[in-house]
């Protein structure tokens, strides 16, 4: 299957990239995938390192006649969300990624394919063994844990690189120069909850809210994509004093729109025929609002195995009335540039079981204050639900720099090549440019790639002819990184 691949141009970009997604690389168990670069790098008889973090660093001399250039970093990370549907049968931990080309495009099956950012570290791969394209000096960083955390970013420390320019290669358009993006915090609302025994005369059914298109919770948060945990809580909201919950389980990760939720409630068996017609009337009318958005939108109901314990009355209202009141979505567009999100809330993850709730959030924006503006007002949703919060994991921003040299370079270097101006813009997503500037400020930072789309969900792709664009304008940057200051 994944000989296709290989078989495309350029070939020595989509061989790396074979290569790579034969290795399962999930985030926080980047072990393999690690020791796959470290080999790589040796093989290579280049300098090759580890951080303490567990970052690797691969250091290439310049081709002749470039050695007068500046030294360029070019990097990209080693992990990759881990999604499949439901009825994919997958072992993300043992298995490499099974890959098919659709048209113009590249796909997996049934699962994310790692093309973020797998195919910018195959690019960098592929520069690092070429004996033909002409480069400056190079330092190949290889981050960790970027998609659960950053922490890959966050522990490399200054001093370790010596570059003096940044190319990051996680950008999804490939007519785009990215300049900026926002920052994010987790913030997370747990508390317990008293279980009562299940009301007799009653059966339970499973509710799923399911086939929703999901997504990156940055990148796409602008496209008003269904969450299946807010669904999920029109449905419980539009079925209050008919249903009792015993367990919810929504979503799977930080940075991905949920596309899933399942929920198990317990109904008299007088209130059967008003449930079903309740969660029906919410179906219709969530369905009609999002006919375009979500054409393949289900909620579904079945028996199911009876549950014996159900949340007490208090703590199913705290739950309900909590999540209809946190903030979902786009929160506030940023004045200063057009269609770019500032700040928004992804609800990624709730479970519910065992006497004990979790309602997970990732918060982004490109301004500090409006971070923390939001995420106060999830704090203060959920603790009048009766919840702790936590906020973890902060990450900051990346400030555009308008001036910058590279910049100017890839300007011109884009439009002399395609015959049209690139679009620069910062994005909505979190990219590691405004962790790694606060250890190398003087870094000239820049980041761009080929065009993915669906990424962080089963529906994730790789435009082929892109790829081609892409590889091109790396090669041609490369070639044309400024002369070192004397």
């Amino acid at each position: 299957m994944n000989q296709a691949i290989r078989n495309l141009e350029p070939k020595e970009l989509w061989n790396k990239f074979a290569d790579l997604n034969a290795v399962p690389r999930p985030s926080k168990k980047e072990e393999r995938v690690i020791q796959f670069m470290i080999d790589f790098g040796n093989n290579l008889g280049l300098k090759t390192i580890k951080d303490e973090v567990g970052n690797v660093i691969i250091c290439k001399p310049a081709t002749a006649g470039l050695e007068n250039r500046k030294k360029v970093v070019m990097q990209s990370h080693l992990d990759m969300v881990h999604q499949k549907n439901n009825d994919t049968e997958f072992d993300f931990d043992t298995q490499g990624i099974e890959m098919h080309v659709d048209g113009d495009w590249v796909r997996a099956k049934g699962t994310t394919l790692g093309a973020d950012n797998g195919l910018g570290v195959a690019t960098i791969m592929a520069v690092l063994e070429s004996k033909t394209i002409e480069h400056p000096a190079i330092e190949a960083l290889f981050t960790i844990d970027e998609e659960t955390g950053m922490t890959g970013a966050m522990g490399l420390k200054g001093g370790v690189l010596t570059g003096d320019i940044l190319l990051n290669l996680d950008t999804e358009e490939d007519d785009e120069i990215g300049v900026g993006c926002a920052g994010g915090v987790d913030v997370t609302a747990t508390r317990t909850y008293e279980e009562v025994a299940a009301p007799s005369d009653s059966k339970t059914y499973t509710i799923t809210v399911k086939g929703l298109q999901g997504g990156h919770s940055g990148m796409d948060i602008i496209k008003g994509l269904g969450n299946a945990n807010k669904m999920m809580n029109r449905v419980l909201h539009a079925s209050e004093g008919l249903v009792h919950i015993a367990a919810l389980k929504g979503g799977s990760l930080r940075n991905a729109i949920p596309r899933e939720s399942v929920c198990h409630v317990v109904v008299s068996n007088n209130n059967k025929s008003a449930f079903t017609g309740a969660v029906k009337s919410i179906e219709e009318k969530i369905k009609q609002e999002y006919s375009s958005l979500e054409p393949n939108l289900e909620i579904a109901i079945e028996e199911t195995t009876a549950a014996t314990k159900v949340l007490s009355k208090e703590a199913q209202t705290a739950l309900i009335h909590m999540v209809y009141a946190a903030h979902n979505g786009v929160f506030r567009m940023s004045p200063a540039i057009a269609d770019l999100v500032e700040t928004s809330n992804n609800i990624a993850k709730i479970i519910v079981a065992d006497g004990k709730m979790k309602i997970a959030c990732l918060t982004r924006s490109s301004v500090e204050s409006s971070k923390d503006d939001l995420a106060n007002t999830l704090r203060a949703a959920f603790t009048m639900g009766g919840c702790d919060v936590d906020f973890a994991g902060e990450y900051p921003g990346w400030a555009p720099n308008m001036d910058s040299p590279i910049l100017k370079v890839m300007e011109a270097l884009y439009t002399k090549i395609n015959n049209e101006k690139p679009h620069v813009a910062a994005c909505h997503a979190g990219l590691e440019c405004g962790i790694l500037g606060k250890n190398y400020p003087e870094m000239d930072m820049i980041s761009f790639g080929p065009t993915i789309k669906g990424a962080h969900s089963p529906d994730e792709r790789a435009s082929i002819s892109s790829a081609q664009k892409y590889w091109g304008f790396v090669i041609e940057i490369l070639k044309n990184i400024p002369v070192k200051a004397a």
